[in-house]
């Protein structure tokens, strides 16, 4: 069997979907371990989980590094300067050391933790890309050449700095394999993806939750409806989940609502206070089991977030889609795209512009009949049984050419 190193930033959104995939490998008998932040990983994929911590200042748990104000070309000069390139570096000497002691078959990496591929380059280790969004295949610099051109010269230097200088392969895009969580029917035209691009879907499988929600609270005789703004914004959403949580109050005689807000403060950790399960229509906890409450919701407000958005559609639900910066405008046009949502304004929508679009995705039949055949698309992908089949099939295909040089070397060297 063949053996898989993850190599992961500390986001929990691009970990998620590699854990069901690792899931899936293990299962068939394969060998797997993971380089990034020990403990996010481990909450996870689980405590058994075999991980090559990757300690730097630049991992901060899940926490969002970036102040909420920054938009635009700005948020993309920081997010480039100020994480995926400090952040390459920091765990660099960590990921080397992964390499060199798991001695990986395939690297998979994760599109913003750059040094996982250029590290498999200058170790002649195939690699995957594990593309989480689809924000990249359809970012807006394309075309914008003078801002490409500055990310393939901080990418060249950071190359240069690991050893890696005479690649020039995008870390972004294997030249192996791309692994994309999402479908052509909901991703759309992708014009940056490249001939190994597989589209396997939402990956979806084997997530650990140690979440204890309060399931007696939820009402059979109200349709429920799931709020969330992700793990990276608390703080910021404050007036929108305010507007939302009037808008639910408006419609409480036949909606009850559960969110997910990291912001709110709770009595006793990671269990529902008293007062709060007394209110019988609104339920915030800080953390909620979100794959089991999707499979009792009739709706969700989001963020357009990419893994919410897709965990979403597999349950064939409506969204109502506010997004915040970075790919989630990208997601929230592909989400009213295909038909199954409504965007609104995240700054500005009133509680009665959300309670509005809210009845509508609830009861206009054809914005539920466009998230099913999204839904359709997406278990034919098979998500993390078909990345897992990929990624089997790379190391196969690669590995008799890898073990032939690596036999001429050592007979090499034992001729000399």
């Amino acid at each position: 069997m063949s053996r898989f190193l993850f190599v992961m930033p500390p986001l929990v959104g691009h970990i998620n979907p590699a854990v069901g995939v690792a899931g899936e490998l293990f299962r068939r008998g394969h060998q797997v371990a993971w380089a990034g932040d020990a403990q996010l990983i481990r909450g996870l994929a689980g405590q058994e989980a075999f991980i090559f911590a990757c300690a730097g200042p630049q991992l901060a748990a899940g926490k969002s590094m970036r102040p909420s104000s920054i938009r635009g070309p700005e948020a993309l000069k920081f997010l480039w300067e100020k994480f995926l390139i400090p952040l390459a570096q920091a765990t660099a000497p960590s990921i080397e050391n992964a390499i060199r002691e798991f001695r990986p078959d395939v690297v998979v990496a994760d599109q913003q933790a750059l040094a996982g591929p250029i590290l498999a380059q200058k170790f002649g280790i195939p690699w995957a890309t594990s593309a989480t969004t689809s924000g990249e295949f359809t970012a807006p610099v394309t075309g914008m050449r003078k801002v490409e051109a500055w990310i393939d010269e901080l990418i060249q230097r950071l190359q240069k700095q690991l050893g890696n200088a005479t690649s020039a392969a995008d870390p972004r895009f294997s030249p192996h394999l791309v692994l994309a969580f999402t479908t052509r029917e909901f991703a759309g035209p992708t014009p940056r993806a490249n001939d190994q691009t597989r589209f396997v879907g939402p990956s979806l499988d084997s997530r650990a939750s140690a979440s204890d929600f309060p399931w007696e609270w939820l009402d059979d005789t109200r349709a429920l409806v799931l709020i969330t703004l992700g793990t990276l914004n608390a703080g910021a959403g404050n007036r929108f989940l305010d507007a939302c949580r009037q808008a639910l109050r408006d419609r409480s005689g036949h909606l009850q609502a559960v969110i997910a807000d990291p912001a709110q403060p709770l009595v006793r950790a990671n269990i529902a206070s008293a007062d709060m399960i007394a209110d019988r229509d609104i339920l915030s906890l800080p953390h909620i089991p979100q794959l089991p409450l999707l499979a009792k919701a009739k709706a969700v407000v989001c963020h357009a977030g990419h893994n919410t958005v897709c965990e979403t559609l597999w349950h064939g639900i409506p969204l109502l889609v506010a997004p915040i910066r970075d790919d989630q405008p990208i997601v929230a046009s592909q989400v009213t795209h295909a038909g199954a949502g409504i965007r609104l304004r995240f700054g500005r929508a009133t509680a009665s512009q959300i309670g509005t679009a809210l009845d509508a995705i609830l009861t206009e039949p054809h914005y539920r009949t466009s998230a099913q055949q999204i839904q359709a698309s997406f278990h034919r992908a098979r998500g993390a049984a078909a990345a897992a089949s990929h990624l089997a099939q790379l190391a196969y295909a690669t590995m008799p050419a890898r073990v032939a040089e690596s036999d001429q070397a050592r007979d090499g060297r034992t001729a000399s």
